[in-house]
């Protein structure tokens, strides 16, 4: 038996160690199933290229939960190591200093430290109080080496009479941690952490049913429980691939996922970076739906994280998928990520791709693009406002949807409104309506003078709205319940007031004495006679950045700032018997009749004024 000290340069590694991997603890088992591969297909390598003449047999990797003796096994049958191998690889922790290490290191979490000065191996120490390591190397000649610790530099090793080749970990669990001595737990892990590694994991036996051969009864059977797809499809080749085939990864991905995907993106790169991957297009309507989280970062087909803030864009965080590359440096903090130029380099290829699909899909066939258009409509927002790059390649993709159900790009809709607002003014008005129903009477209005109304209803148009504006030339974006809309729109023709001036101020006189005067101010235009007597507008700036703030949770003055213009058509037939009634008690009545009208409109009457409203519609009646 032979003894020694760990070469490291401090006495209090394991401390060290512990106290910094101890957040996120439990990745200790992707590091040990991460080497346990690694010396698996070192060893199918050197098989395959005819280097090694032996045979590879079963190279499962098996997890082994044992709750009496309270151990975690993992055995591979891989290259092994040798007792030289042992001191070199395991006795010696290459880093300069203790202190180097905790200065650059203090701060950070588990996935930031492993694996960076090859302690991937020492993670172990973080839920046992004693580690064993049994090797055997592939070459026959060597013996099997026997390696034990017991979490402080002191360790021991001797000669063991294990015959196959691999490595055995032994983790003799401790007491605060026995909750990996759970079989279900180990299995969650192994499901989060290597799911997708290429060499088979076995944990344990799982149950199942079949019917024998000529019986009609069932019998409950038992098979090795292997975690893993060891060929994912985002390694395969997509010419090869179906899109029931991609369905079906989405499926494996996304268990408790009931909708299916719109469509994805295969990546497939091996130059500047390696990069492979498959993105998923989910239907994103609403707020609620803008889950992030979903796209997970593989390197070589081990799980890193769900968490790509610094990786991929935000906007690109509401796909669904996989992103897989041997490029992005491991182990290492966000911080570190973001600043990488090979992120960098990957990030803006990925943004790249996912353009390069859209404007394909637009391209070879719109009538399915358009179908698609409400799903995607909020990725392709989210991804023009927040990044500049891929709103120049979006612009021309983008498509505005009217109220008729009708689609146009931006040049597109430029040419439709020029025609239909010739002559008006120099800058061209978008006339859009954020709830059809709700402002139907307005869209009416604005229909019957011949002019088209947009359909903004999402939750993030209002800010895209503000970016357009400063992105289209004389062009100016206004609800059509913003004004009247022979305001919003300048006419040549301009209708002839029935009043007088006195008339005039006598009417708003009126309806001044109706409304709160300070949420409502009372305006009498000339309109057309067929148009409605009473309506209720709110200035496009206040409403828009109400909206915004509601959108970000912040509250400024504005928040509670409900102002509305009542406009009173003062050439309607109810206006001149307004005025004329002498009555002044049914005066009182009938105006707040109208006004009561306008609210319930814009759906502001609730509570008591609604029910005075409908029991004075009974008087009334």
């Amino acid at each position: 038996m032979k003894s020694g000290k760990i070469n490291v340069k401090t006495e209090n590694i394991f401390p060290i160690i512990k106290k910094f991997l101890y957040s996120d603890h439990d990745i200790f088992l992707r590091e040990l199933i991460s080497n346990a591969v690694d010396a698996t297909q070192k060893l199918t390598h050197l098989v395959k290229s005819g280097v090694v003449p032996i045979e590879l047999g079963d190279i499962t990797i098996e997890v082994v939960v044992n709750k009496n003796d309270k151990t975690l096994r993992v055995i591979d049958k891989g290259i092994g190591m040798t007792e030289d191998e042992v001191v070199k690889y395991i006795n010696q922790i290459a880093f300069s200093s203790a202190e180097e290490f905790l200065e650059k290191y203090k701060g950070t979490d588990a996935a930031n430290i492993i694996g960076h000065f090859g302690l991937g191996f020492y993670s172990a120490f973080m839920v046992s109080k004693e580690v064993e390591i049994i090797t055997k190397s592939y070459v026959a000649e060597e013996s099997a080496v026997r390696w034990v610790c017991d979490g402080s530099p002191q360790y021991k090793m001797e000669r063991h009479d294990k015959t196959e080749r691999g490595t055995e970990i032994i983790l003799h669990i401790s007491d605060e941690d026995e909750q990996f001595l759970d079989e279900q737990k180990i299995i969650a892990l192994l499901n989060k952490y290597c799911r997708f590694l290429p060499v088979a994991i076995r944990c344990g036996n799982e149950k199942y049913w079949e019917t024998p051969e000529g019986e009609e009864k069932s019998v409950e059977l038992e098979r090795p429980r292997i975690i893993n797809n060891t060929n994912p499809l985002w390694k395969q080749t997509p010419s090869g691939l179906t899109q029931e085939d991609y369905l079906k990864f989405y499926r494996e991905l996304y268990p408790m996922s009931f909708e299916e995907p719109l469509f994805q993106i295969h990546l497939n790169v091996d130059y500047p970076f390696n990069l492979t991957g498959v993105l998923y297009f989910p239907k994103v309507k609403n707020q609620l739906e803008m889950q992030k989280n979903k796209v997970q970062l593989y390197c070589n087909q081990v799980f890193i994280t769900d968490q790509l803030e610094g990786i991929i864009p935000e906007f690109m965080q509401l796909l669904h998928g996989v992103i897989d590359s041997p490029d992005i440096p491991l182990n290492v903090s966000r911080s570190y990520l973001q600043s990488d130029a090979a992120v960098k380099k990957i990030s803006t290829h990925i943004t790249k791709k996912v353009a390069d699909k859209l404007e394909e899909m637009f391209k070879n066939n719109r009538e399915d693009f358009e179908q698609k258009w409400d799903d995607i409509k909020v990725f392709i927002q989210y991804g023009a406002v927040t990044d500049e790059k891929f709103y120049d390649r979006a612009k021309s993709f983008y498509l505005l949807k009217n109220i008729d159900n009708k689609y146009f790009t931006f040049d597109e809709y430029k040419t439709h409104v020029e025609a239909l607002q010739k002559d008006k003014e120099d800058t061209l008005i978008y006339l859009y309506a954020a709830d059809v129903d709700a402002q139907h009477v307005y869209i009416n209005a604005a229909k019957e003078r011949g002019y088209d109304v947009l359909c903004f209803d999402g939750f993030l148009d209002t800010h895209f709205i503000n970016m357009l504006e400063q992105k289209l030339e004389k062009t100016r974006f206004t609800r059509v319940d913003a004004d009247i809309i022979d305001k919003l729109i300048a006419k040549e023709e301009v209708q002839v007031s029935k009043l007088s001036e006195e008339e005039t101020k006598q009417l708003q006189e009126i309806f001044n004495n109706s409304v709160e005067k300070e949420k409502f101010m009372v305006k009498i235009e000339s309109l057309s006679e067929t148009d409605l007597p009473i309506l209720l507008t709110r200035n496009e700036f206040m409403r828009r950045y109400q909206d915004m703030e509601k959108l970000s949770g912040q509250k400024s003055f504005y928040s509670s700032f409900d102002h509305y213009t009542l406009v009173v058509n003062g050439n309607h037939e109810l206006a001149n018997k307004l005025l004329h009634e002498t009555d002044t008690e049914k005066q009182t009545t009938l105006t707040k009749q109208l006004v009561d009208l306008a609210m319930l409109s814009q759906n502001l009457l609730t509570g008591e004024k609604l029910s005075e409203f409908v029991k004075r519609s009974v008087g009334l009646l």
